[in-house]
């Protein structure tokens, strides 16, 4: 099974190369954050004609995140258990962040979590509060992938300069010790070769190859044995219309899976 998480950043200006890349990349399953719209508003058809199930949650013109499969789509969860609520003023919401799907047997997670914005902010709080509660959600022995923008970078090699961000989010000790956490629940970061999946719009990052690694598939050990490779398509990145986002690609053998058990 070949599972790929990308933060999109507007599913509905991008929905014709996302379809693209499904086919060229022969994806089985495909975790979309920042979608940016609302269900209504959503592209269904371009998945639903290249054989895709589709599963979206939005709510606005903010964040969002979906589910596309061709392995099937069963027992579809719009939000996990405690998941934190935020609001800088008035009566705190649960924004569109969190998807959960079993696909081909494996449950799969598409994950948006919350930037954090600037240290001490009350945005930074509700980023690790979502972490933590989002350590529940992780069952060790079960086939279970969390796919998606996490908007942390686990060590210092994931960013191309760690003084730029001094004194920044992303990179530091409470971030780091929360996405540590979830490993410690009982998953592995699926690994390739690509240093980065970020490069910033402005100051010409990508060209400078000046990025982050901040997306990430993290697996369950049932689903971590069938591993067979990972990477990143950098060249998403590239061209005109692009996310400033790449796909993050891992390839599963499931087919001793026995689907029946997982459900």
């Amino acid at each position: 099974m070949r599972i790929a998480t990308w933060n999109v950043n507007s599913v509905r200006t991008r929905a014709e190369r996302i379809g693209a890349f499904l086919t060229r990349g022969d994806i089985d399953v495909l975790c979309m954050q920042e979608t940016k719209c609302a269900d209504d508003k959503f592209p269904y058809s371009v998945f639903e004609a290249l054989g895709y199930e589709v599963a979206h949650v939005g709510y606005n013109q903010w964040n969002g995140v979906a589910i596309a499969s061709r392995v099937g789509l069963e027992n579809v969860r719009h939000e996990f258990e405690r998941q934190p609520a935020f609001a800088k003023s008035g009566e705190p919401v649960r924004e569109a962040r969190a998807m959960g799907a079993v696909c081909g047997g494996v449950d799969v997670w598409s994950l948006y979590v919350p930037n954090g914005r600037e240290i001490g902010d009350p945005h930074y709080d509700y980023k690790l509060e979502f972490l933590w509660r989002l350590a529940d959600v992780v069952q060790p022995s079960a086939h279970q992938v969390l796919c998606g923008d996490f908007n942390i970078a686990p060590r210092d090699t994931d960013v191309w300069d760690v003084s730029f961000f001094e004194g920044r989010t992303h990179v530091t000790e409470p971030e780091r010790a929360a996405f540590q956490m979830l490993l410690e629940a009982g998953l592995t970061q699926v690994k390739h070769k690509e240093p980065y999946s970020f490069w910033d719009y402005k100051s010409a990052r990508f060209q400078r190859n000046q990025g982050m690694l901040i997306d990430f598939l993290l697996a369950t050990a049932p689903l971590a044995g069938g591993f067979e490779r990972a990477w990143v398509d950098v060249e998403e990145r590239s061209g005109k219309g692009a996310s400033d986002h790449t796909p993050v690609i891992a390839q599963f053998d499931t087919h001793t899976l026995d689907i029946d058990a997982v459900r």
